[in-house]
C-alpha cells in the first residue's frame, strides 16, 4: 500500500470510528485480524503479511467473519485483554512512513485510565503489528521483531526505509477502503486461482508420470515373458523328437516338423535334464507367458485410457489458464481419474494413521508401520488375509504389508521392493544384506498376552535383500 492511500484510509477511520469502542476481534489468519470498531457491518482489517500488508475498513457480515475466524493467537488474546473495551481517541499516520498509530483510552475495573497504542507497520518484509504502553515501549508484537526499536521492551522506532512501494492501480469506489478492498480481493482471487492451477498441474503431471512409468514397466515385463507360442512349439518338438534327438552336452539337435522343409533345429537343454522334463518346463513357461500376456494386455489397455484422460485434463487446464475460468477449474479439481483395477495406486486422500505408504514399480500399495503399536494395527486390523506380510528376520523392525485386493500372485519385483523396505526400517538397516521373512497375512496370529508387534507365523518364506527405499513414497 502506498502512502497516499494509507493517509486517505486513516482519515476515513478517523471520520467513521473515532470515539468508538473496540469490540470483538476476529483472527482471519495467523497474521491478519478484523476488528470491530463500532461501525455497523464495517470492520477494520489489519494484515502483517510481508508480501501484502494491509489496513482498511471492510464491509462484512458477522456470520461471514465467524466462518473464517480461527482461535485467537497469543497476540490476539493480549490485544483483547489490553485494548478490549477501549475507546479509539486517535488514528494517525507517521509522516513519510507507512506506519499507522491507533491510540486507545482504556479504563480498568477500578476506574484507572491508561492510554495504549496499536502500531500497524505496513513496511513489506518488516510488516508487523505492535502494542505500546503510554511511554511508547513495545509490550508485544504480532511477528518476531528484528532490529533496533522493534524488540519487546524497546521504545518503538520505525524500521529503516526500504524504498517507495510500487503504485498500485485501484478501482474507483465510494471510499478509499472500498477501493482497497475491491483491489485486494481481486489480487487474492488471482493468487488463489494461480495456486489451484499450479497444484492441479502438478497433481496431473505426477499421476501421468506414475502411470507412464507403470506402463513402461509392464511393457518390459511382457517382453521378459517371451512369446507363449514359441514356448509351446519347443515343448511339442522336444516330445516329438524324444527318440530321434541328438544330444551333445547341453546342445540338442531336433527336427522342426512345423517348417515345410523340416530343418534341423538346435536348442539348449541342461544335460542333466531329460527331454520330457525340458518339454514340461517349456509348457509351464507357455502357460505363464500366456497368462501374463492376457493380464498385462488388460492392464496396459486400462492404463492407456487413464493416461488419455489425464492428457485431456492437461489440455483442459491449458484452456482454463488462458481463459481464467474459475468455475471450470473448481470442477476439474474435483475430478479423480479412474484407477486401474486392483493394482494401481490408491487415492491419496485415504489417510492411514501411523503408516508410511509407498507404491511398487508394479503399482501395488505397500504399507510400513512406524512403531510397535502401529505394527499391530497394520497387521491385525488393516491387512487382509490375502495381503503379503514382511519382517526382518532376527531383528526388531517395522511390519510391511503389500496389499493384494485381486488375490493373484504378487510379482517378484514387488516382493523384492517390499522386502527392501522391511530391511530399511529395521535395526539391520545399515547391513549390506538382511534376511526377510514373508508370508500371507492369513498365516499370522497374535500370541495371547504378547507385547505389541509380536506375531506367530505358521508358514513363511525368506528372501535376502539389500535394505533400502527403492520405491516411490505416496
Amino acid at each position: 500500500m502506498h502512502q497516499q492511500l494509507i493517509q486517505s484510509i486513516v482519515e476515513e477511520v478517523r471520520s467513521d470510528c473515532l470515539d468508538n469502542f473496540l469490540g470483538k476481534i476476529f483472527q482471519l489468519s495467523p497474521l491478519s485480524f478484523a476488528v470491530d470498531l463500532g461501525v455497523k457491518s464495517r470492520f477494520l482489517f489489519i494484515s502483517a503479511e510481508p508480501a501484502s500488508p494491509r489496513f482498511y475498513l471492510v464491509q462484512r457480515r458477522v456470520k461471514e467473519l465467524d466462518k473464517q475466524t480461527t482461535q485467537l493467537s497469543h497476540f490476539g488474546q493480549l490485544m483483547k485483554s489490553l485494548l478490549g473495551g477501549g475507546r479509539l481517541i486517535e488514528c494517525s499516520k507517521d509522516l513519510n512512513e507507512r506506519i499507522v498509530r491507533l491510540t486507545f483510552r482504556v479504563e480498568d475495573d477500578l476506574g484507572a485510565i491508561q492510554f495504549r497504542r496499536l502500531v500497524v507497520q505496513l513496511t513489506g518484509r518488516a510488516a508487523n503489528v505492535f502494542m505500546l504502553d503510554e511511554l511508547s515501549r513495545i509490550i508485544t508484537a504480532l511477528r518476531q521483531p528484528k532490529g533496533y526499536g522493534q524488540n519487546i521492551g524497546d521504545y518503538y522506532s520505525p524500521p529503516p526505509s526500504s524504498g517507495t512501494p510500487s503504485e498500485d492501480l485501484f478501482p474507483v469506489g465510494s471510499s478509499p477502503s472500498e477501493s482497497a478492498d475491491e483491489y485486494f480481493q481481486a489480487v487474492d482471487a488471482t493468487k488463489t486461482f494461480d495456486s489451484l492451477l499450479g497444484s492441479a498441474r502438478a497433481k496431473l503431471r505426477q499421476q501421468k508420470n506414475q502411470k507412464t512409468k507403470l506402463k513402461n514397466n509392464l511393457e518390459r515385463d511382457l517382453k521378459t515373458h517371451g512369446d507363449p507360442d514359441s514356448h509351446k512349439r519347443v515343448g511339442d518338438l522336444l516330445l516329438a523328437n524324444v527318440s530321434t534327438a541328438i544330444r551333445h552336452g547341453s546342445k540338442v539337435t531336433i527336427t522342426d516338423f512345423y517348417s515345410d522343409d523340416t530343418p534341423a533345429l538346435e536348442i539348449d537343454v541342461d544335460e542333466n535334464v531329460s527331454l520330457q522334463e525340458a518339454a514340461t518346463k517349456h509348457f509351464r513357461q507357455y502357460t505363464k507367458a500366456k497368462r501374463a500376456q492376457e493380464e498385462i494386455a488388460q492392464r496396459l489397455e486400462s492404463l492407456g485410457v487413464e493416461i488419455a484422460v489425464l492428457e485431456k485434463q492437461e489440455s483442459e487446464l491449458d484452456r482454463i489458464s488462458h481463459e481464467r475460468d474459475e468455475q471450470a477449474l473448481a470442477e476439474l479439481t474435483k475430478i479423480t481419474p479412474r484407477t486401474t483395477t486392483g493394482k494401481d495406486k490408491p487415492k491419496r486422500d485415504q489417510q492411514i494413521p501411523g503408516v508410511r505408504r509407498y507404491v511398487s514399480s508394479d503399482g501395488y500399495e505397500i504399507l510400513v508401520g512406524r512403531n510397535s503399536r502401529d505394527n499391530d494395527n497394520l497387521t491385525f486390523r488393516i491387512a487382509r488375509p490375502s495381503d503379503l506380510w514382511f519382517h526382518a528376520g532376527d531383528y526388531p523392525g517395522s511390519h510391511v504389508i503389500v496389499r493384494n485386493p485381486t488375490r493373484k500372485e504378487i510379482p517378484q519385483r514387488t516382493v523384492i521392493e517390499a522386502a527392501q523396505l522391511a530391511g530399511r526400517f529395521s535395526q539391520a538397516s545399515d547391513d549390506a544384506k538382511v534376511v526377510i521373512h514373508y508370508s500371507e497375512r492369513k498365516f499370522l496370529s497374535k500370541p495371547k498376552g504378547a507385547a505389541p508387534g509380536l506375531v506367530r507365523m505358521s508358514s513363511f518364506r525368506s528372501i535376502t535383500v539389500e535394505p533400502k527405499e527403492a520405491v516411490s513414497r505416496m
